[in-house]
């Protein structure tokens, strides 16, 4: 193997370290607060059943389509659909991969460990009246709303690092990056489909896999050129 290879695989290891270990650790702070909401702390946690009976007592038709649509912006087929597209027009527009990279691992990782803790944290969703058909996965954590998080606070992340210096563009993206997630967390307990700490942490664990992957992938010299700013022109295109 030349040296350029040996030095590309340092790398790429490098960084892979910076997303596994991390992930590690999320995923058993999921498992761990989990484990607390649905043991130990289970009587007091129960309460937010008052919580969502109080907002489904609530509800309008106004309000019920427009969540409905709210929490549609993180379907699942929504969000795969999106995410693809996203890595393709990155890799297209920016000629290089790291964006793409960044925006797919950013989406999946969260995916991953919310898979991971629906297997070993059985949660049941609210005992109301659901307005939308109740997956076979946990209650815990929100799917929809951590996937969320990982889209639309990704894309305004990346699309932010190349606005320069459009502070007006960046402030609209950030809006709608952060917008986002936070309808489809309201949405989906309006809906009845999550409890209010199933929502929350959605957006911690969507959160934490922005950041652990914009560190290790936007952050870090994955590819040929370096820790170099993304809005470097082209000096800093790898």
């Amino acid at each position: 193997m030349t040296a350029r290879g040996t030095d590309r695989h340092e790398r790429l290891a490098g960084v892979l370290r910076l997303i596994l270990l991390p992930l590690v650790l999320l995923a058993t702070a999921t498992l761990s607060v989990g484990w607390l909401i649905t043991r130990p702390l289970h009587g007091a946690v129960s309460q937010e059943a008052e919580v969502s009976r109080e907002i489904a007592a609530d509800r309008t038709p106004l309000l019920n389509t427009l969540t409905d649509l709210g929490s549609s912006l993180s379907d699942t087929p929504v969000i795969v659909v999106l995410t693809a597209i996203a890595a393709i027009v990155f890799r297209l527009v920016f000629k290089r991969w790291r964006e793409s990279v960044f925006i797919v691992v950013a989406v999946w990782s969260q995916s991953l460990v919310f898979l991971l803790t629906t297997v070993f944290i059985e949660r049941p969703r609210p005992e109301v009246h659901r307005l939308d058909p109740a997956p076979p996965t946990s209650s815990f954590p929100s799917g929809h709303t951590s996937a969320a998080v990982g889209f639309y606070v990704g894309m305004a992340l990346v699309l932010t690092l190349h606005a320069h210096r459009h502070t007006v563009l960046k402030a609209l993206l950030w809006t709608v990056g952060l917008a986002a997630p936070l309808i489809v967390a309201s949405s989906r307990l309006y809906r009845g489909m999550h409890f209010l700490t199933d929502v929350t942490w959605g957006l911690i664990l969507g959160a934490v896999c922005v950041a652990v992957a914009g560190h290790a992938i936007l952050g870090t010299p994955l590819f040929p050129g370096g820790r170099r700013r993304l809005t470097g022109g082209a000096k800093a295109r790898a």
